[in-house]
């Protein structure tokens, strides 16, 4: 069985940069599956990419499986014939499934007696018949929204195809696919080898595109190589390139043979907010912008071209060219729109739909200024400034800077704020109105910009759900999703304490033109809550933790968190898995008893006859009184740890006391005494949960 490497490769024009890596290794994947599927043994599957090839290729592919040897078990034999001898309806069907008669069909003893069985032996695939059908079906399955065609050929796919390489060792697997017929020749570099390269095996592939056809093919050595370059060209002009994972992975899909380059522009343009510059040099050409030690944008860029010029200079002249007038236009909407002071765009902002039922940006900016200034004290902002900025938020959309670079949102409001003599926490909310933007994101600044941020996605929340178009699926178009995190993350990570209830009542008043449905409270709280059982899902915490603390029906995420947090730590302790088991106990107990958990019966002393039940009834009203501050204060983890020293008398009232006795006073006595017991546990969580499902 002869072990040799396999290699396709599809010869294109430019490919999607930004899809590049994802077309790649969704093809190796849908490959290395379709051979694994036919059980032909292979070594490790590897992909490669370049802005005009998609390759794949299987090390130790076999020439031909093993044959496989096949059993399957039919009917009972006493069920294989009726009793006239003729095979049964079941031994017919069997027989036909696997195409023979049932006179084909063997016999064989199983633990539940005789059987038929159907035997064969099946040819091992082959890898030169197999691998076209197999590469065929992997490109007809790749994530290509939408195909297209070229010439008068039918033949469909991302880009137009102009050369298709297969070999299987030194051998060309010879096959036709998207028009072409397969061979052993790749092309080299576009400008610097544009001709075939002939491959005498498949282990040739990346050597021989390397130093004959100057394209480096396995992306990630290239990607590699891009950021080693721009990282020297960075210091090369005095700073450090800015490398973002996001434009590296671009400018790989982008070339074939990296060469970085470093240019510069006017100091003039350095008056212009870095953002928009970087924008522009980012968005538009693909730059890496450059910093000093402290952050502060210098007048460099690095380019990284595709081509390994003879006179780089004329290269970096070229693109100093390029990028100055779309500075120069940077500068120009900014001096532009500092003319005009914010307040006076606020108007312009009733031209601006923010959803039809809900009403224009106006409107939102309105809401967002009551809003804010509502929620400000719970978090040390003045209300005043909250309001200002809260009717300021949205003003700079409607600028020329923000209109011709969408990214500047917040970050011009923040300049022209400045520059109009606002506060500086008005100032700092309108950038922080839009932290945390992901995931890991930096939280508002200032308090006064968290009050914007919250109010903003709360507005959001509350008038969508209120007007019934919550999320479906995968449907999410104002980001409810991100949003609900947002909330979460500020909430949580800036310790406000903010019931949810409240604040989206307070903003479901805000709404005072709208009629929003009588339950967009609950829908919007039940969602943010979902949200926040995803949290805790993400950070691997077990479902039963935060099931416990839900259980006590809380609205308040602050307070959720510290619970869940404390109910974690107090799970990994010696005591927990008994006194959950206790809990679960005395739930059940409840449950059954005709006086349940929710009996106004009080524990009467002089009924206590056990030892064992007077020192649980002196334990828990004497840790009830300790634990009343810490619960106050919202220290759960000191509260819980008091609550394991009730082990050992949870425990031996369990050993040494019988609940349900025949004397009703002595019965109620003791169950009162239980639930007195978990009801001191449930002011923190119904730990019972915790105890594993059967």
């Amino acid at each position: 069985m002869m072990e040799r490497t396999f290699l396709v490769e599809i010869g294109t024009e430019e490919l999607p940069p930004k899809a590049l890596r994802q077309l790649a290794t969704a093809f190796a994947d849908a490959i290395g599956q379709g051979v694994d599927d036919l059980s032909l043994p292979h070594g490790p599957v590897q992909w490669y990419a370049a802005p005009r090839r998609l390759a794949v290729q299987i090390k130790d592919l076999v020439d031909e499986a093993p044959d496989q040897s096949i059993e399957a078990l039919g009917p009972a034999v006493e069920r294989a014939k009726d009793d006239d001898g003729n095979w049964s309806p079941a031994a017919i069907g069997f027989a036909r499934k696997h195409n023979v008669t049932p006179e084909q069909l063997e016999t064989t003893d199983t633990p539940k007696g005789p059987r038929l069985v159907f035997r064969s032996t099946v040819a091992g695939a082959s890898a030169k018949t197999s691998m076209p059908t197999i590469v065929e079906e992997a490109l007809n399955r790749l994530p290509i929204p939408k195909r297209m065609r070229w010439g008068a050929s039918r033949t469909e796919f991302v880009r137009p195809v102009h050369w298709l390489t297969m070999l299987h060792g030194e051998d060309v697997i010879t096959c036709s696919l998207l028009g072409l017929d397969a061979g052993r020749t790749t092309m080299g570099h576009r400008f610097h080898c544009n001709r075939p390269l002939s491959l005498a095996n498949a282990d040739e592939y990346l050597d021989t595109l390397s130093e004959q056809g100057h394209v480096i093919a396995d992306y990630q050595r290239r990607r590699s190589e891009i950021e080693t370059q721009v990282i020297e060209a960075g210091i090369n002009a005095g700073g450090q390139a800015v490398i973002s994972p996001d434009l590296l992975d671009e400018v790989t899909g982008l070339t074939e043979w990296p060469v970085a380059l470093t240019g510069r522009f006017e100091e003039r343009f350095l008056e212009v907010p870095a953002a928009a510059l970087i924008s522009s040099m980012k968005e538009h050409q693909k730059y890496f912008h450059v910093t000093d030690s402290e952050g502060n944008l210098l007048p460099a860029f690095v380019t990284v071209a595709n081509i390994e010029s003879s006179d780089p200079q004329q290269v970096i002249d070229g693109n100093e060219r390029v990028i100055r007038p779309r500075l120069s236009d940077a500068a120009f909407f900014f001096q532009t729109d500092l003319r005009t002071p914010l307040a006076d765009r606020v108007e312009q902002l009733h031209s601006v739909v923010f959803q039809q039922q809900l009403g224009s940006l106006y409107d939102k900016s309105e809401r967002l200024s009551r809003l804010a200034a509502a929620i400000a004290p719970a978090l040390g902002a003045d209300p005043e400034l909250a309001a200002r900025a809260g009717k300021l938020a949205k003003a700079d959309l409607v600028s020329d800077m923000v209109f011709e670079f969408g990214d500047m949102q917040g970050i011009a409001g923040y300049h022209y704020a400045r520059n109009d003599g606002e506060h500086a926490d008005v100032c700092q909310a309108m950038i922080d109105q839009y932290r945390p933007r992901f995931a890991g994101d930096e939280l508002p600044l200032c308090a006064v910009g968290a009050a914007i941020a919250l109010a903003d996605r709360l507005d959001t929340l509350t008038g969508i759900f209120g007007i019934g178009q919550a999320p479906t699926g995968s449907r999410d178009p104002f980001a409810l999703r991100r949003a609900s995190v947002g909330v979460l993350r500020m909430l949580i990570d800036m310790e406000v304490s903010l019931d949810l209830v409240d604040i989206v009542g307070i903003a479901l008043a805000s709404f005072q033109a709208q009629e929003l449905s009588p339950t967009t409270v609950a829908d919007v709280v039940e969602y943010v809550l979902e949200r926040l059982r995803a949290r805790y899902q993400e950070q691997g915490l077990d479902a039963e933790i935060y099931m416990s603390v839900a259980a006590r029906g809380l609205t308040e995420p602050l307070d959720i968190d510290r619970r869940v947090q404390a109910v974690a730590t107090f799970s990994r302790t010696d005591a927990a898995a008994a006194l959950a088991a206790a809990n679960k106990r005395v739930a059940n107990i409840l449950e059954k008893s005709s006086v349940g958990a929710s009996s106004t019966l009080t524990v009467d002393a002089e009924l206590l006859q056990e030892p064992a039940e007077r020192i649980l009834f002196d334990m828990v009203a004497s840790i009830s009184d300790d634990i009343a501050p810490m619960l106050g204060r919202g220290d759960y983890n000191a509260a819980l740890a008091s609550l394991s020293e009730l082990r050992p008398s949870v425990d031996s009232f369990f050993d040494d006391v019988m609940v349900m006795v025949e004397e009703p006073a002595l019965r109620d006595n003791r169950i009162a005494l239980l639930s007195m017991l978990r009801a001191v546990f449930l002011e923190i969580a119904d730990i019972s949960l915790l105890v594993p499902s059967k």
